[in-house]
């Protein structure tokens, strides 16, 4: 699949098949992840593969957007280290973005879920015995998709100026 076509056909998927999903496309997938880009090449990230399904049921349990969670056959968290670049967020936002195009290109289904209540974070953290000083970006499914998922986009023209910022308020 080209890029282009990857990355106007990722959708959030949030229904999902119950079949497993091959060791070659999952480590395909993290293979991805691991080679986006990062400030100075830092690499601050971490991937925890979750395959047991009740740790995501547990997952699924604390996340206030994530309850599909357990239909997925595996989940990747995206852990980031904060002291390990001078952008940790956005790096962890550029491997997360990695994955869910490998995986719209390898033909599975994923979603972004993350873990912007700190509530939440704690408590994910605490079942996937992240330390405290890190930070759990993202959880994302994955798996085969049994839903379609649908997306708009405004037009290019109402998001694009040049040379300088071209709209009112």
């Amino acid at each position: 699949m080209e890029a282009l076509e990857a990355i106007k056909g990722r959708r959030s998927i949030r229904s999902y098949e119950s079949r497993e999903i091959p060791e070659e496309k999952l480590m395909q997938v993290l293979e991805a992840g691991r080679w986006a880009p990062s400030a100075s090449n830092f690499q601050p990230w971490k991937f925890i593969v979750v395959k047991d399904e009740k740790v995501r049921k547990e997952l699924a349990q604390v996340s206030t957007y994530g309850k599909f969670i357990t239909q997925a056959p595996v989940a990747i968290a995206v852990v980031i280290d904060p002291q390990g670049s001078n952008h940790p967020v956005e790096d962890g936002a550029a491997a997360t973005q990695n994955i869910l195009l490998a995986a719209c290109a390898l033909g599975l289904g994923s979603c972004w879920t993350g873990s912007y209540d700190s509530v939440y974070e704690d408590k994910a953290k605490k079942i996937l015995g992240i330390p405290e000083d890190k930070r759990l970006l993202s959880l994302i499914p994955l798996g085969y998709a049994a839903e379609k998922g649908s997306s708009t986009r405004r037009p290019l023209k109402e998001m694009v100026g040049y040379d300088r910022y071209a709209w009112r308020s």
